[in-house]
C-alpha cells in the first residue's frame, strides 16, 4: 500500500509552537557506491523482483500448488515494494502534489490485481477478508512491530498529536462508511436486499471525498493522500535510493505493472489448491496471507524509521495504507467488480470481520491519540493481531 499523509498543512502558530520539540530535518546523503541511477538497495530490489517473478512463472506450471503459491506471494510482495519505489522516483520529478495522486492510483496496483483476479475466480470471501486484512496488517502488525523495535531501542517515542489524530479520524470515518452495507444486511433493515445499490452509493461517496481533496493535493501537496516532505526525505534517507530519471521511473513502473498482473493471476490460480492442501479456509487466507503479501510488506520501512528514532514519519507511512484501502481500493474494487463477472459483489462483511475491523480501528485511534508510543503498546497490538488470526483459523 502507498504511504500518503492525511493532515492539512500546519498553521504558522502550530509550527512555531512545535518548533522547539521537533527534531531537525533529516539530511539526505547520496549513498556510497552508487553506480548510475541505481543505489545498492535499488539493485537488490530489482534482482529480487526479477528472480522471484521468473520463479513464480516456472512454478506456476508445476504440479506443486503450495510451492507455486509461496513463490508467487514472495514475488507479489517484492513487486509491491518496487511499484512504491517507482512512484516515489516519479514524484521526485513532479513534486509532492502529483506524487500524492500517483501514489493513490498506482502504488496499490499489485493488491488491486490480486483482488480482481480473486473476484473473477468467484473467491468473494477471500476478497472481503483481504480488504479487512489489509487494514489490520498495517494498524496492528506493522505498527506493533514498529513500536516494539523503536521502543526497545529508544524508549518512549513521540510524534505529532495533530497529525496522528487526523489520520486516526480519517481512518475511523472511512471504516464507519464501509460498515453501512454490513449493518443494513445484518440488522435486517428495510434496505436489506439492496446491498449492491448501497455498496455503489458508498463507493461513489468515498471516491468523491478523495476527488474533492485533489485540488488541494495538487496545489500544496497536503491533503488526504499526500505525505509531508519530511516523511519522503526520511524514507529516502532510510532506503538510500539512487536518483532515477522520469523516463526510467515510468519505464520500470510500466514493466512492474505488467509483471504484477501476471504474478497476481498465478498467485490466485494457486490459492485455492494451496488452501485445500494446507487445510486453510478462504477467510483466513485473505485476512492474513493475501493481505500481508499484497500490502503490509511494502510498509516495512515504517519499522526502519522507528528503529532510526523517526516515529512521526513512521506513523504517517504506516497509517496511510489502511486509509487508502478504505477510501480508494475498496470502492474501486466494488465499482469494477461487474467488469470481471462479479456483478453481485457487495461490501457486506460477516459480523466477525466487521467486528475486528471496528475494534482494530478504535484501538488504533486510542493508541495514537496521545502522540506517544511504547514497546508495550506495540506488543499489545501484536497480541491482538495474533488473537484475531487465531479466531479465523477455523473459518
Amino acid at each position: 500500500m502507498s504511504r500518503r499523509r492525511i493532515d492539512p498543512t500546519p498553521s504558522t502558530t502550530e509550527r512555531r509552537s512545535s518548533r522547539g520539540s521537533r527534531r531537525a530535518m533529516p539530511v539526505i546523503h547520496m549513498p556510497h557506491g552508487t553506480s548510475g541511477p541505481f543505489s545498492s538497495s535499488d539493485r537488490k530490489l530489482l534482482a529480487v523482483c526479477v528472480a522471484a517473478t521468473i520463479a513464480a512463472g516456472v512454478f506456476h506450471n508445476s504440479n506443486g500448488p503450495i510451492v507455486a503459491f509461496v513463490v508467487a506471494g514472495i514475488a507479489l510482495a517484492a513487486l509491491a515494494s518496487l511499484v512504491g519505489r517507482c512512484v516515489e522516483a516519479i514524484g521526485d520529478k513532479l513534486g509532492p502534489g502529483a506524487t500524492g495522486v500517483l501514489q493513490s492510483f498506482l502504488a496499490n496496483l499489485p493488491e488491486i490485481f490480486v483482488i480482481m483476479f480473486a473476484l473473477k475466480a468467484g473467491l468473494y470471501d477471500v476478497v472481503k477478508a483481504t480488504i479487512v486484512g489489509s487494514v489490520l496488517a498495517n494498524v496492528l502488525l506493522v505498527a506493533g512491530l514498529a513500536y516494539v523495535v523503536g521502543g526497545l531501542k529508544h524508549g518512549r517515542q513521540r510524534f505529532s498529536e495533530v497529525a496522528s489524530r487526523q489520520l486516526g479520524l480519517m481512518l475511523l470515518l472511512s471504516v464507519a462508511v464501509l460498515a453501512i452495507p454490513t449493518l443494513t444486511s445484518t440488522l435486517h433493515t428495510p434496505a436489506a436486499g439492496h446491498e449492491r445499490v448501497i455498496t455503489i452509493v458508498i463507493s461513489l461517496l468515498l471516491l468523491a471525498l478523495f476527488a474533492a481533496s485533489l485540488p488541494d493535493i495538487l496545489r500544496t501537496g497536503a491533503g488526504p493522500t499526500t505525505s509531508s516532505t519530511e516523511a519522503m526525505e526520511a524514507r529516502s534517507e532510510t532506503e538510500h535510493h539512487g536518483a532515477w530519471s522520469l523516463t526510467l521511473g515510468v519505464s520500470i513502473l510500466a514493466v512492474t505493472g505488467i509483471a504484477s498482473a501476471f504474478v497476481s493471476d498465478w498467485f490466485v490460480s494457486a490459492l485455492s489448491p494451496a488452501m485445500d492442501s494446507l487445510n486453510i479456509n478462504a477467510t483466513f487466507a485473505g485476512l492474513i496471507i493475501v493481505a500481508i503479501a499484497g500490502n503490509a510488506v511494502e510498509n516495512v520501512v515504517g519499522i526502519q524509521l522507528c528503529a532510526r528514532n523517526q516515529p512521526e514519519y513512521a506513523l504517517q507511512i504506516i497509517l496511510q495504507s489502511p486509509v487508502q484501502v478504505a477510501m480508494i481500493v475498496a470502492p474501486l474494487i466494488a465499482l469494477a467488480a461487474p467488469l470481471v463477472g462479479a456483478a453481485t459483489f457487495t461490501l457486506v462483511l460477516t459480523p466477525m470481520l466487521l467486528a475486528v475491523l471496528v475494534i482494530a480501528t478504535l484501538i488504533t485511534v486510542v493508541v495514537v491519540e496521545d502522540g506517544e508510543s511504547t514497546w508495550f503498546e506495540g506488543a499489545a497490538l501484536l497480541a491482538l493481531y495474533v488473537a484475531i488470526a487465531c479466531a479465523f483459523w477455523w473459518g
